[in-house]
């Protein structure tokens, strides 16, 4: 398969959430190029923000590699979601679908519960779900849309990671998505760029909290990937032209991220925790 060039986005813009249907070019999600070797065999995952964008590749990607596989997403995403359900089912995995709003610590811990009665137990956390939207001012920001950040990006992966620890013992591992905006933020994703920050110390905290429980606990961090969450909360200017500042010189696809978390996932990452590893296209994430 040869993938879509993505060294020249054009500006768009879509209504948030947005859909993978409507981005142009098409991201490569693992539909058909990725290829695999067994790695994550009987392994159960749980991944939030499984839907599209990151979220889809990893859930694509650790199927083919012989995970089962649940996804959470918002219920405003049904189609993306069954459309990521059926590439998976198609391949011959299994996905089950959990469409939930997890700024809300009750639909959390039910998520929790939920995932691992249907999955027959869990070895595998990936906190992926995030929120983000541009704003023009510091002294206009919505608080709203503050808390509405946060209880997405950071109170979510705590509040997974509490409910499912005792399910993880022994040889689990809790993946969780942080961002470049951690290292180099943008003045116009300031409550986003900050709740990454945040996600990188939570990773280091629960690595030393639960690695004597046998749990490791990593994060990647993303540079800009194509994914329906850029041109649904950035302005059409930004969109245009988005990656082309990296050293490579172009933005990333999901499965080129889905890579990084497939491998800290497996066996071969067995003694790697506590750390942050970067995919940005160049972008130095220290």
């Amino acid at each position: 398969m040869t993938r879509a060039n993505l060294s020249r986005i054009p500006a768009q813009t879509q209504e948030w959430p947005g859909t993978i249907d409507d981005l142009r070019p098409a991201p490569d999600h693992g539909e058909t190029s990725w290829t695999p070797r067994e790695r994550l065999v009987g392994k159960k995952v749980l991944i939030t923000g499984g839907d599209s964008g990151i979220g889809r590749a990893i859930a694509i990607t650790m199927s083919k590699e012989g995970a089962g596989v649940a996804i959470a997403y918002l219920p405003a995403e049904q189609s993306d979601a069954e459309n990521t359900r059926a590439v998976i089912e198609d391949a011959g995995g299994t996905c089950h679908l959990f469409p939930c709003d997890l700024t809300e610590m009750a639909a959390n811990h039910a998520l929790a519960k939920d995932a691992v009665a249907a999955l027959g137990g869990l070895d595998v956390l990936v906190c992926n779900a995030a929120f983000q939207m541009t704003f023009q001012a510091l002294e206009k920001f919505p608080p709203e849309q503050i808390t509405h950040t946060y209880a997405t990006n950071v109170f979510s992966p705590f509040w997974l990671a509490q409910a499912l620890a005792g399910d993880l013992e022994d040889g689990g591992c809790v993946l969780v998505t942080t961002s470049i905006q951690a290292y180099k933020p943008s003045e116009d994703l300031l409550d986003y760029a900050s709740t990454k920050a945040a996600l990188n110390n939570l990773v280091v905290n629960l690595a030393s909290e639960l690695g004597p429980r046998g749990i490791r606990v990593n994060a990647v961090a993303p540079g800009p990937i194509w994914t329906p969450l850029i041109p649904s909360t950035m302005r059409p200017e930004r969109v245009s032209g988005f990656g082309s500042d990296t050293p490579l010189g172009r933005a990333g696809h999901p499965v080129e991220v889905a890579a990084a978390y497939v491998f800290l996932a497996s066996d071969e990452a067995s003694y790697i925790s506590g750390t942050v590893l970067g995919v940005t296209g160049g972008k130095p994430v220290f």
